[in-house]
């Protein structure tokens, strides 16, 4: 077993403070770019790092502590808050202080698990083993049963990657940037083929782990919520259809849970980094995420998408109208007789909704006020559906009557006078477009 020693001449509350800040930009299992906060009129704070949420496999959101180990680190990518030749404070924890403060704020319902993170101290082997360390003291000593969500560094021995997944919940090894290019030339330190490797690695583990579960009863489970990934959106060239390509590769060949996106937020003063006037590229990161959803939920593919000709989405729409306007040959459906897998193409109706549709219309007859009542979002299906034949108003079938529909800002109905509905979102604005 290694050994590295750890300066705790600071006070763990400080150390919390700073590794809890450097944490911030893994954005694990939100979106970025919220800046509200308590001036000390009200209760919460967005901005006070320290708690992170996920969800559970029965639908709860659950609050996880959210820490780096250490935000030393021996690499010195331009675009990383903690990198090598940032002067900013450093703390490091032991695994005893990690476990303290899980256990303490567990026990208090602060939170319901751990988000634990790190940089690179010393090497990528040390680093995992002081993971490795504290999962083991959590689970073995403290027999803590939360949902642990860690790290897998790249460059770290396979055993030691091994004997952690066996300890989490999930694991997730961060891209950082869509391509290898982009890598290279802000993080020149590291390259793709390590990076992907523990991917590569969890991924084949968590295959032969269900084959054992079946054969075996007792068989411990390896990384059983999966393995994730996160992507830097803006700092480097890459388009969206580039972007939505790789995240489709993560789905399809590893198995992933989830592909995060975080927008560029530029932390560091470097000539290499884009300077982007409108701030981050947070409708960007919206409309990826849009997609994200629709290739794991919905069935798409990402060349319905996008392509080589029109790379980026659309900022003004969401990805699923936008599809929509430019497949209109496919519509209107109805909603009485198509399969499920149609209804789910129809804007304003998600799986959810889709499925209840397909139950509810073996019992009865369906009508407009039932569709709503399962969750469809008429003021956007209208254009795209009927029901038992009929539209719900009268509107022509053109790209730009249902584009003009769909962006006015006081969203009017068809055949109306008084808006009755607001805008589709606030990011759906053209006022709020980049």
């Amino acid at each position: 077993m290694m050994e590295y020693r750890i300066e705790q001449q600071m006070e763990l509350k400080e150390k919390l403070r700073i590794l809890a800040d450097a944490a911030k930009y893994d954005v694990a299992c939100t979106s970025s770019g919220v800046d509200r906060q308590n001036r000390g009129r009200g209760i919460g704070n967005c901005i006070a790092p320290g708690i992170c949420h996920s969800f559970s496999a029965d639908g709860r959101c659950i609050s996880l502590l959210k820490i780096l180990f250490t935000n030393e680190c021996i690499f010195d990518c331009r675009y990383c808050i903690n990198r090598r030749s940032n002067d900013v404070p450093r703390a490091s924890f032991t695994p005893q202080e990690v476990c303290d403060l899980t256990m303490g704020f567990y026990r208090r319902n602060y939170i319901e698990g751990l988000f634990l993170s790190s940089g690179i101290i010393v090497s990528p082997d040390v680093t995992m083993e002081l993971l490795y360390q504290t999962l083991y003291k959590l689970r073995r000593a403290y027999h803590f049963q939360g949902y642990i969500h860690v790290k897998a560094i790249p460059g770290a021995d396979e055993e030691l990657i091994a004997r952690t997944g066996y300890l989490a919940d999930r694991m997730s090894v961060n891209l950082e940037l869509p391509t290898a290019e982009g890598l290279k030339a802000l993080a020149p330190q590291k390259q793709r083929p390590n990076m992907l490797a523990p991917i590569q690695q969890v991924q084949k583990m968590r295959t032969q782990n269900k084959e054992e579960l079946t054969l075996y009863r007792h068989t411990q489970k390896f990384v059983p919520a999966g393995q994730s990934t996160q992507m830097i959106i803006g700092a480097t060239g890459e388009n969206d259809w580039q972007i939505m390509k790789v995240a489709e590769h993560m789905y399809k060949k590893y198995e992933m849970k989830r592909v995060f996106y975080s927008a560029f937020l530029r932390v560091n003063e470097d000539s290499l980094l884009p300077v982007l006037p409108g701030g981050p590229p947070l409708l960007r990161e919206h409309r990826l995420y849009q997609a994200d959803w629709l290739l794991r939920f919905y069935g798409f593919e990402t060349e319905e998408l996008l392509s080589e000709d029109r790379p980026d989405f659309n900022l003004l729409l969401d990805p699923k109208c936008d599809w929509a306007l430019r497949h209109l040959e496919q519509f209107p459906v109805e909603v009485t007789k198509a399969d499920y897998h149609t209804l789910l193409r129809v804007p304003g109706i998600g799986y959810r909704s889709a499925g209840r549709i397909v139950k509810a219309r073996r019992l009865g007859a369906l009508d407009y006020e039932n569709l709503k009542k399962m969750g469809v979002v008429l003021k956007r299906a209208l254009y795209f559906i009927t029901c038992k034949g009929k539209q719900m108003y009268p509107v022509k079938m053109t790209e730009d009557y249902i584009l003009r529909n769909l962006l006015d800002g006081k969203e009017k109905l068809p055949g109306t006078q008084a808006p009755l509905y607001r805008q589709l979102s606030l990011f759906d604005d053209p006022r709020f477009s980049v």
